[in-house]
Parts: C-alpha cells; sequence; structure tokens
C-alpha cells in the first residue's frame, strides 16, 4: 500500500508499505478516505516540531471506513465510517490515573512519535474509533479533529457565559475556538494581525476584534471589558511575544491559556502573574473530546460542513505541501484523498 513519509526534516517520499493486520490490541482495519494537512504536520515536515521522531508516517487527522474487525468487537461493524483518535496512553502512569491521558507520561501521539495516517490502511483498537454523523462529508469530518483541541482549550480555561474573553489569533486554531467558545460565553473578542481574518471572526461570533498590527492590544482590550481586561485569554497565535502580552491583557484573576509548541526562549514577567493572580494553563491535544464534537455536530450546534478549500490525492502529497507552505490566501483547509 501507499504511504506518505517524512524521511527528515525537509524530504517527503511517497513509499510502498506492507498493508497492515488486525491482532488482539489493533483490533479494527481502516481504509483511510480523507486526511487532513495541519500546521504541526508542516512542522514535523520542516523540522520545527521539536516533539517528533523521524522518519514518520505523519498524519493524525485521520477518517476512514471500517474494512476489517476482530471477533472481540462489539460497536464496530465493516462499512462504518470513523473518525480516529491520534492520542495513544498507557493507562497506568500519574495523569493517565487522574484522568489526563492526554499528557500521558508515555504518551505517544500517530502521526508523530508513531505512524499515523497518511497512508491506505491503519489498524487501531476499537475504542479508538468514533462513528461519524450521516451528515458530515468524510472530507469535513477531517475538521473534527481540530474542533477537539479547540473544546480542550476551552475546558482547560474552564468558561463561563459571563467570562470576557480574549482569542490571540483567527487562524485555524482560533477559528476552531471561536466555533466553540461561543457556544459557552457571551462576549469573544478576537486579535489579528490580518484584516479578513478578523472579518471572518466577526461573522463567525466575535463580539468585537483587534488588529494588533496598528492598535494597542491592552487599550482595546480595556475599552471592551469596562477597564478590567480579559477574564481568559487563550493563545492561539503562539508567537514569541504573544504570552508577554496576553499577561498584560488578561485582567485580575484571569486564566491565561498557552497552545504553542515552540522551544524558542520568551519573555515572562513574573509580576504580571503574581500580582494579578493569574492562573496560567498549558492545553495539549485533546482528551477524549471527539464524542464532545460528535454530539455537538448531531445536536445541530456545530456545523463543520463546507469547512475544506483543497484536496490533493494521497500520491500528490508533495504539491500539497508545497501549496499550503505558499500561504496561498485561498487555503483554508487541505486534505489528502485516497483514491488511489
Amino acid at each position: 500500500m501507499k504511504a506518505v513519509q517524512i524521511l527528515n526534516p525537509g524530504k517527503l517520499k511517497v513509499i510502498d508499505m506492507e498493508k497492515p493486520t488486525i491482532d488482539l490490541k489493533n483490533n479494527v482495519l481502516v481504509k483511510m478516505t480523507a486526511a487532513g494537512i495541519c500546521g504541526s504536520d508542516i512542522g514535523i515536515y520542516s523540522g520545527s516540531n521539536a516533539a517528533a521522531t523521524y522518519p514518520r508516517i505523519i498524519g493524525h487527522e485521520m477518517v476512514g471506513r471500517i474494512e476489517e474487525t476482530g471477533p472481540d468487537v462489539k460497536t464496530l461493524k465493516p462499512g462504518d465510517r470513523v473518525i480516529i483518535n491520534q492520542v495513544t496512553s498507557c493507562g497506568t502512569c500519574y495523569p493517565c490515573k487522574i484522568g489526563r491521558g492526554n499528557v500521558c507520561d508515555d504518551l505517544k501521539v500517530r502521526g508523530v512519535h508513531i505512524d499515523g495516517g497518511y497512508r491506505e490502511y491503519i489498524a487501531v483498537p476499537e475504542s479508538d474509533c468514533y462513528i461519524l454523523p450521516d451528515s458530515l462529508s468524510d472530507n469535513d469530518a477531517v475538521m473534527i479533529e481540530p474542533t477537539t483541541i479547540a473544546i480542550q482549550s476551552c475546558t482547560r480555561a474552564e468558561l463561563k457565559k459571563e467570562d470576557m474573553l480574549l482569542i490571540y489569533g483567527s487562524g485555524a486554531l482560533g477559528s476552531s475556538i471561536l466555533k466553540i467558545a461561543r457556544l459557552l460565553c457571551d462576549t469573544i473578542i478576537v486579535a489579528d494581525v490580518v484584516d479578513e481574518k478578523l472579518e471572518t471572526a466577526k461573522k463567525n461570533g466575535a463580539t468585537h476584534v483587534i488588529n494588533v498590527a496598528n492598535e494597542n492590544l491592552v487599550e482595546q482590550i480595556k475599552k471592551y471589558t469596562n477597564g478590567h481586561g480579559s477574564t481568559v485569554s487563550i493563545d492561539a497565535a503562539c508567537t514569541k511575544d504573544s504570552l508577554i502580552q496576553l499577561l498584560q491583557a488578561t485582567g485580575n484573576a484571569g486564566r491565561v491559556i498557552t497552545m504553542g509548541f515552540s522551544t524558542s526562549d520568551t519573555v515572562v514577567n513574573q509580576f504580571l502573574i503574581t500580582s494579578k493572580e493569574l492562573d496560567v494553563k498549558g492545553s495539549r491535544l485533546q482528551n477524549k473530546m471527539f464524542g464532545k464534537a460528535i454530539e455537538l455536530i448531531e445536536e445541530g450546534k456545530l456545523d463543520l460542513s463546507n469547512s475544506i478549500s483543497h484536496t490533493f490525492p494521497l500520491d500528490q502529497a508533495q504539491e500539497a505541501f508545497d501549496f499550503v507552505t505558499s500561504h496561498d490566501p485561498s487555503i483554508r483547509k487541505i486534505v489528502l484523498t485516497f483514491d488511489l
């Protein structure tokens, strides 16, 4: 079968490999139909993702159809359309025991630490498969995985109706967070440097928008929050100076959520954290949030249809990655398809 492998940073190759077989642990064989290209996939390709190991078959936004099941499988059958959980955990370490397997001491993420979904078939445990709503195409269903990341961040932020939320960054991550946040709180402020992205954020439910290229973030936040500052700030830009800006913009007793994976040094002012008694939390991956995302879709609260801007067949993965890195303004989400 065909697969896309990053041999080392900057070197992508479509390879032939043996088709997997099911066993007692990986008791479901899935024929892949769609896999999204995420910013972290680009990071693995470029060499900027500190968590990745090489060589690696990447891809963690994985949609497919059940091809074969083992005799102990109870909830799935051949033909079922599923999305696959990217997180694998040991179940026995301290984080797992307290219900936080997404930061397991022996965490393995498909497509990062172990081989992922850019291949025609993958064998996984039954428990890692979630049946897709009929209303959602395979391509659009790829967006469930980024949605789980957004749900995780909002859960870590403990968002409440009365919160005044600042989402810093309105790219793919910030847009996904906005979709979830608008279900949870009334006041959402989105900051970015691109007017077009801010206009889209406004259409999608942002109460206020700030272009930090020509507006002072702290001044505008105070203007929109009656002088207090945001009660929750989520960093969806993850730049070198975004954390310090959020510490400045967040009001007393607020929460700041970081999501970046850069290993570069960044400025942190202890006085801002201590004097305001801020809670600064990381949010990584997702913790069993696929069911919640699918529930929101089925309840009509979350619409992921028409999310995909471009598709490429698996054997044109190099062209797809070249297109992503061109930063063409027409790009929203790119999906690899498997009609080989």
